[in-house]
């Protein structure tokens, strides 16, 4: 966890908020180490509401829903870093928060096992026509019949993207008796006995179920579009438990309406409502054995817990000892405490000479670095330094001084 040194900014002055019902197992572990400013609150923010909210704020928690634009990063004088309690990233302004020297932090793998097990359970009820057959008995009537429904064991289930969740669906489908295939962009080391097939085309001819675990990039864009969607196999099942935008939906309606496809499970959407309870409309609605959730992949009460629990830990390992491990933003470094000194974090452009001109400033102040970082990435450089404890605030004030500097802080 964060380190024991006392931080030289007290930590009732800290303000952090949490938007979107983060987890309290976040705000728990962010209390006991002594920061009691927190402010949750249960939905997100538009951008004008955030610009006025996050002027004070040096260190702010989200979920999917709420968008950090460069105008939010402009007025977020204090903040220090973002944390993303989701496994996406993509609601940030990467390339500004970058430029501003935040640090972004997620949880790439805390809701694996949730999203894995409900895709081998979605799976289990559309091989089985269990929605058709619930809906009936619904509606009083007896459909007691075995037609159209199959065992998943002995079938072929079709991974496009094979990475945390991927790799975990492999293995919980294997062990139910099905051969796994995958597809993924670049080569991936099979769990298990799954093979990775060299095409999304080759994939989708073979398989009976297909389910998508990618991220959201230009190459993956309606990736699985009408032309796609004529190359799956004929009864096939797909389900879309990954991102909106992957999957034209208007094309999957009519291969579910002419009987090419047997049934989906969708979660995203490319267009999603801002809270519980607004109005939604997809063209899959009243469609048969087709299961509609809202995103919900992640959500179980185990999964926000591993979420808060990572992201928060992150966070103050960076508010406390300066450690970036997970950034997307900021080089990561990951580095010991240094007794007996006191630690600084200089953020600034990556140009050539500024490791040289901070060296030459505090040289020539007679300031002794006890230890010293450098990691630095295509647009901006992280130094984290060690210096001795009785002059720390003349080389703070030095740092700030170097041309190219964006953020410079004294840890503890």
């Amino acid at each position: 966890m964060a380190t024991k040194k006392s931080t030289s900014y007290p930590k009732e002055k800290i303000n952090i908020l949490l938007l979107e019902n983060i987890s309290d197992r976040a705000v728990q572990q962010i209390k006991s180490l002594g920061y009691l400013n927190v402010k949750k609150m249960s939905g997100a923010l538009s951008e004008a509401q955030l610009v006025e909210a996050i002027k004070d704020v040096h260190l702010l928690g989200i979920r999917s829903k709420t968008q950090i634009t460069e105008r939010v990063l402009e007025a977020a004088n204090k903040l220090q870093a973002i944390g993303c309690f989701c496994i996406g990233v993509n609601q940030v302004n990467l390339k500004a928060a970058t430029q501003k020297g935040v640090v972004v932090f997620n949880a790439p793998y805390s809701n694996t096992r949730s999203v894995a097990e409900l895709v081998i359970g979605l799976s289990i009820l559309l091989i089985r026509r269990i929605i058709d057959k619930n809906k009936a008995c619904h509606e009083g009537v007896w459909l007691k019949d075995a037609k159209g429904s199959y065992e998943l064991r002995g079938k072929t289930l079709g991974i496009v993207g094979y990475g945390n969740i991927g790799s975990q669906v492999s293995v919980l489908a294997e062990s139910l008796g099905m051969k796994v295939i995958y597809h993924d962009i670049i080569t991936k080391l099979p769990l298990g006995n799954a093979q990775q097939v060299r095409s999304l085309k080759e994939l989708v001819q073979q398989s009976d179920i297909i389910t998508l675990h990618v991220p959201e990039t230009q190459q993956t864009k309606n990736m699985i579009n009408k032309q796609v969607i004529r190359q799956f196999k004929k009864g096939s099942i797909l389900l879309n438990y990954a991102r909106g935008e992957v999957v034209d939906l208007v094309a999957l309606k009519d291969a579910l309406e002419n009987g090419h496809l047997s049934g989906a499970a969708i979660d995203v959407f490319p267009i999603e409502p801002e809270k519980t309870g607004d109005s939604f409309s997809t063209p899959l609605q009243q469609l048969s054995n087709v299961i509609l959730t809202p995103h919900i992949g992640g959500s179980t009460e185990e999964a926000q817990q591993n979420i808060g629990e990572d992201v928060s830990q992150k966070l103050m390992r960076f508010l406390e000892s300066g450690v970036t491990i997970g950034s997307h933003t900021v080089p990561e470094l990951a580095l010991p405490l240094q007794e007996g000194a006191h630690r600084i974090l200089h953020i600034h452009k990556n140009v050539p000479g500024v490791l040289s001109a901070i060296n030459t400033q505090l040289s020539n102040h007679r300031i002794n670095i006890v230890g010293q970082y450098l990691k630095t990435n295509d647009q901006i450089g992280y130094v984290v330094l060690d210096v001795d404890r009785g002059l720390s605030k003349q080389a703070l004030n030095l740092l700030r001084e170097i041309k190219e500097t964006i953020k410079v802080r004294v840890v503890y």
